[in-house]
């Protein structure tokens, strides 16, 4: 059965803060079946009034989603026509449930008050780019790859504004991961360093698995595995570009 593939949209809200820069961090319901107790950013579904304020352009019209969301799960109002397209992604094909994902970035006052809705959203917080990161390594704060991914690509900036004129000038992923599961003995992750137990790699363009899925073989990696109840990105030998910008 073909499953259908929703328009959905989501926003990293930015604030400067004294470390830094600064994203809200939301934690999803754990009753939910879709990503239950994973940190997301802000987001859902495109509707019908997004699209007939779009005017019918998928791109406009998950821009003014991603607002929306961020007021009715967050209470927090970034301005569309400031927000930045920074990646799309599409739901690997076989998962029971498939979006259709833009994700763009927006700033709000520092002083923005949060106010969840106790429904979707359970949980909240303002929490530094690059502590998100370092929490997520040590295993206390789960999530999907899209969502590491991002934070990865904003660590490299300081404030909220460098971070928008940076996507504004990073060409826009658009990713359809391949998801594949790893086997026991670890297959599917790096050159042969940290065995994963079980779990599964998202393989993206470049991957040497990419076409058939084969963790086995030698060759250009370009993936995110899960180790150590963290994700980690890996981009070894690819001529594909990287889905965000490498040292």
């Amino acid at each position: 059965m073909t499953v259908p593939i929703r328009p959905a949209s989501t926003v990293v809200l930015l604030r400067d803060g004294d470390e830094g820069l600064e994203v809200l961090m939301v934690r999803r319901n754990r009753a939910l079946a879709f990503a239950g107790g994973f940190w997301v950013f802000p987001g859902g579904a495109v509707d019908a009034a997004d699209l007939a304020q779009g005017g019918d352009d998928p791109d406009e019209a998950a821009r003014y989603a991603a607002a929306r969301e961020a007021e009715e799960e967050a209470g927090v109002s970034p301005d569309p026509d400031a927000m930045v397209l920074i990646s799309h992604w599409t739901t690997p094909v076989g998962e029971r449930k498939r979006f259709s994902t833009w994700i763009f970035a927006g700033e709000v006052p520092s002083d923005s008050e949060v106010v969840i809705d106790n429904s979707e959203i359970h949980d909240y917080q303002w929490i530094g780019v690059r502590q998100a990161l370092e929490t997520h390594k040590a295993g206390d704060l789960p999530m999907m790859p899209p969502t590491f991914i991002t934070l990865c690509a904003m660590a490299r900036y300081e404030t909220a504004a460098e971070a928008l004129a940076g996507e504004k000038e990073t060409p826009c992923p658009r990713v359809l991961p391949l998801l594949v599961p790893i086997k026991s003995d670890g297959e599917g992750d790096g050159k042969g360093e940290g065995k994963v137990e079980g779990g599964f790699a998202t393989l993206y363009p470049g991957d040497v698995a990419y076409d058939n899925g084969d963790l086995s073989l030698d060759g250009p990696r370009h993936r995110a595995f899960m180790s150590n109840a963290s994700w980690q990105y890996q981009y070894v030998d690819v001529t594909e570009p990287p889905l965000y910008p490498q040292d």
